[in-house]
């Protein structure tokens, strides 16, 4: 064996090896190997079972939120450049779908105006101020088409990673989350393996918006009762929210804008109290931080309220200035639940609401009766091609059959190296890689046979044959390829799936079909008697 062929084999060799150590991993025992053999291979949720869930994600709850912070800040910079007016309130068009989001400012002096205008252009870059007709003292609000759209793609594609968040919190193993419709701003999420449905769906429905607000009085056995206390009319500039605990509510008045939101954490953990109760830990970016310490340090003795979509859990006295890290105790925390909470903190809060289209349980039988058939196929196609490579091609067939059986040992160990996740659709392309693969070898056979017949000598035969053949092989591979990368940009998961084995298994015939197989032929040219046959 020459010094080229002995390169090349060690590059194959240690390929080989590289593949093993993909699918076995490194084991230190019997049973961990038995373990990597098992779940080295990731399933779908076709072949594992799990669930299958079409959401709604309604964006208008975003496009609202922004423009009740508007116009919050819009009532702040009046007050600040000391612009008087009567009155400023939402003014939305409902008749139109999608709505058209308006804030109408009433009172405004004339001589005014100008600054009016200048606070919308320099602060409110997303609104249009416009006048309103017959009335020279209000201004209207009107957010941009363009700005709606852009806040609607926005909770979109938050709540998509925000779900993610949440998912990859749970364990999940390669799940999909993806759009889906056309335009309708709903999500497929696919989770393979996943069998409480209850507890995902509450995890990934809940909105989790935190916030840390100051208690003006209360508590109040009722409703009714805390606005009769305040003559039935609120304070301005604050909000009455319940708190349940023990199965008995009640009722607190707070200040409407909150101290922090759980915008302003960089982290939450499940943690224990003093009494060794279940409890969460928080920490605070440096502005939140800031923020926190003047609102804290401003009002110990007072209570504070700790308040999570729209409910109070806890309203603790504030003993001290709180800065950077807290902790939420006191809200009848179970182990389990003290654990969510701080995944969906930590995952940040869903930027609108979201609803249940569908739901369906993909049981695991169907999955292994497919991954039986599945199975079943691959084996036959290949025993039938492999077969007739040795008939048609002779003593050539055996390097095709070597370099096809070493196709799919790359393919799978890829797989295992990537974490790729095989599906039903994932079998179809391990299959139709078997084809591709054994059709390359193929065309490099036929044009070896047509330069023999041209009278050329065996070793110039393989070598014309190689190169003219590789051409058409780098054309075909090169498509295929290109559009498994629009599948696997346009597909859901499993026919990602399908994307990824066919383009993992296309490179790895590249790999087989002309650097290995040449390899073998050149290795048996070196080893036959001057003037041999070749067999093919």
């Amino acid at each position: 064996m020459d010094t080229k062929i002995r390169g090349r084999a060690i590059v194959i060799l240690l390929v080989v090896l590289g593949c093993f150590f993909g699918i076995i991993g490194f084991p230190k025992n019997v049973q961990e190997l038995k373990d990597n053999l098992h779940n080295r291979i990731h399933l779908g949720l076709d072949l594992k079972g799990g669930m299958n869930l079409i959401l709604q994600v309604h964006v208008e709850d975003a496009v609202n939120i922004t423009c009740d912070d508007a116009l919050d800040r819009m009532k702040e910079e009046l007050k600040n450049k000391s612009i008087p007016y009567a009155d400023i309130e939402p003014d939305n068009d409902n008749s139109q779908n999608p709505p058209i989001h308006r804030i109408i400012i009433k009172g405004t002096p004339q001589d005014r105006s100008s600054d009016v205008q200048t606070l919308a252009s320099d602060l409110f870059s997303d609104w249009d101020l416009v006048r309103v007709p017959g009335d020279e003292t209000a201004r209207m609000m009107v957010l941009k088409t363009s700005s709606a759209i852009t806040i609607r793609n926005q909770a979109l594609m938050q709540s998509m990673d925000t779900i993610r968040k949440r998912v990859d919190a749970l364990g999940v193993t390669e799940p999909t989350i993806a759009e889906y419709g056309q335009n309708d701003y709903e999500l497929v999420v696919q989770l393979p393996g996943v069998s409480d449905l209850t507890r995902v769906q509450d995890i990934m429905q809940k909105t989790a918006i935190l916030e840390f607000n100051l208690v003006q009085d209360g508590p109040y056995s009722s409703r009714d009762a805390a606005l009769a206390q305040h003559g039935g009319v609120l304070p301005p500039d604050s909000e009455l929210l319940p708190h349940s605990e023990n199965g008995n509510e009640d009722w607190y008045v707070l200040n409407r804008i909150p101290a922090v939101t759980g915008r302003d954490l960089t982290g939450a953990d499940p943690s224990r109290d003093s009494s060794g109760q279940p409890s969460v830990q928080f920490t605070l970016n440096h502005d939140g931080a800031e923020r926190f310490g003047r609102v804290t340090g401003q009002n110990v003795g007072k209570y504070l309220a700790i308040v999570l979509d729209n409910r109070v859990i806890t309203a603790p006295v504030i003993h001290s200035q709180i800065n950077e890290s807290g902790v939420i105790e006191g809200g009848n925390f179970t182990p389990q639940s003290a654990q969510d909470l701080a995944l969906e903190l930590k995952s940040g809060a869903l930027p609108a609401s979201i609803s249940y289209l569908s739901t369906e349980t993909v049981g695991p039988s169907l999955g292994a009766d497919s991954i039986r058939h599945g199975v079943v196929a691959a084996i036959a196609g290949l025993i039938a091609v492999m077969g007739f490579m040795l008939i048609y091609y002779r003593g050539a067939g055996i390097n095709a059959d070597v370099a096809l059986a070493l196709n799919l040992l790359i393919l799978i160990a890829a797989m295992a190296w990537i974490d790729a996740t095989l599906t039903l659709p994932g079998i179809a392309g391990v299959i139709l890689t078997v084809g591709m693969g054994v059709d390359s070898n193929v065309l490099i056979f036929e044009r070896i046979r047509e330069e023999l017949r041209l009278g050329k000598a065996v070793g110039a035969a393989v070598a014309a044959g190689f190169e003219q053949a590789f051409r058409t092989i780098i054309d075909t591979h090169v498509t295929t390829v290109a559009s498994a990368a629009i599948l696997f940009a346009f597909g859901t998961g499993p026919i990602k799936g399908f994307a990824v084995t066919l383009t993992i298994g296309l490179i790895a015939n590249l790999f087989t079909s002309v650097f290995v197989s040449r390899v073998i032929f050149d290795y048996v040219l070196s080893r036959r008697e001057k003037g041999a046959e070749l067999s093919i």
